[in-house]
């Protein structure tokens, strides 16, 4: 027997899971660019843009973080594919906990790596270690949300996003679709980085980790309570 479809009075949860996600990615790039030095752990486009500088020999940029940050988050990624793929034809919500789960405790660990980090003057493996630990998270999470193929919400990438807007606005002769869907994934991500900001500045490393973490499972939980995970996942 099919899985009982969603009430259609009942919209899918997952879009607002989604601008979520992408609060916490402002809030682990904030612990990361104002913790760690200069690099992204969610954002790989900017540790290409650092490698570049790095190459170049400009001051301040150090090329062996910006690979570690990609090679994890690709690893990450690998990580998270393989699951989906293990996942066609089972419960869309069992495997989202099990994501989230996998996500959070990794950033978690991250975050009690980051207990008393002092920033000033950084311990190199520590430093390390939440690297590959904050990567590998938003790695995986960007593979498991592609799954989900919800339009205009990648969580981690503004560039499209914010085109969108502009290329597909009344001014440009467009129709103005997903508005509301574009602007929200640009304030989430403005809004985790600035919480973020205020967290590190109040608390120290830990604390954005340790909320992005919290928030990435305990909204992936409120949201798999909704009919519509009870479906299938897709291949």
């Amino acid at each position: 027997m099919a899985p009982a479809a969603a009430p259609a009075t009942s919209p899918s949860p997952f879009p607002k899971l989604l601008l979520l996600l992408s609060a916490t990615t402002g809030l682990v790039d904030a612990a990361s660019v104002l913790g760690l030095g200069k690099v992204f752990t969610a954002n790989m486009t900017g540790n290409i843009v650092f490698l570049g500088f790095a190459a170049a020999g400009t001051p301040g940029f150090h090329w062996l973080v910006y690979v570690a940050a990609i090679l994890t988050f690709m690893l990450g990624a690998l990580l998270a594919g393989r699951m989906a793929r293990r996942q066609v034809g089972k419960p869309l919500g069992g495997w989202l906990i099990r994501s989230a789960l996998i996500e959070a405790g990794l950033l978690w660990a991250a975050a009690l790596i980051a207990v008393g980090f002092d920033i000033s003057a950084p311990d190199r493996l520590r430093v390390f270690a939440i690297i590959a630990l904050t990567a590998i998270a938003m790695g995986y999470r960007n593979a498991t949300i592609r799954q989900l193929k919800v339009p205009d919400l990648t969580t981690t990438v503004l560039t499209l996003t914010m085109t969108g807007i502009a290329a597909d606005s009344a001014a440009a002769g467009g129709t103005n679709p997903n508005w509301s869907r574009r602007l929200g994934a640009v304030f989430a991500i403005f809004l985790g980085a600035l919480l973020g900001a205020v967290l590190m500045r109040s608390f120290g490393l830990a604390a954005p980790l340790a909320l992005a973490g919290a928030t990435i499972f305990g909204g992936t939980l409120a949201c798999t309570r909704h009919p519509s995970a009870r479906q299938p996942a897709g291949g």
